[in-house]
């Protein structure tokens, strides 16, 4: 028999990063899951991603205070900072512009987030990372 379903918990955790404090720890708690369990296996699990980038998880807890988790990719706006060499998008996009794409690091961006992006071929998942791009104030260039 399946085990019964508390509920899921989605949180965004620096890889490598997971430990007691917030997010994680009240986040675990108020189900009643073993939060170090939890670190252990999520550190362990994202050892060999890059340190520090933001790794989006869902967790479903169990009545038996038992879990299992899912972990993604880091999110379009992480890989699309790192490939303008900037900080952070632009608080006002349309107005002015922060950083610069080409069409390469798009196509790159889009291939490695497939699994995650809801499209069916490249072509549209690259129409979604170039969308991203925009609202972020960057110029994608050819």
């Amino acid at each position: 028999m399946a085990k019964e379903v508390l509920g899921l918990i989605k949180l965004q955790i620096p890889a490598g990063g997971a430990n007691p404090s917030p997010p994680v720890g009240p986040a675990l708690g108020q189900r009643g899951l073993n939060i170090m369990d939890f670190c252990k296996a999520f550190n362990d699990k994202t050892k060999d991603v890059e340190k520090g980038a933001p790794i989006p998880v869902i967790i479903t807890a169990y009545k038996d205070r038992s879990f299992d988790f899912v972990t993604k990719l880091p999110p379009v706006s992480y890989y699309l900072k790192k490939a303008a060499k900037i900080k952070k998008g632009n608080s006002t996009p349309g107005r002015s512009l922060v950083g610069k794409v080409t069409m390469a690091d798009i196509k790159k961006i889009a291939s490695e987030k497939m699994a995650d992006l809801n499209a069916v071929d490249i072509e549209g998942a690259m129409n979604m990372v170039k969308g991203s791009a925009v609202s972020m104030g960057m110029e994608v260039t050819k």
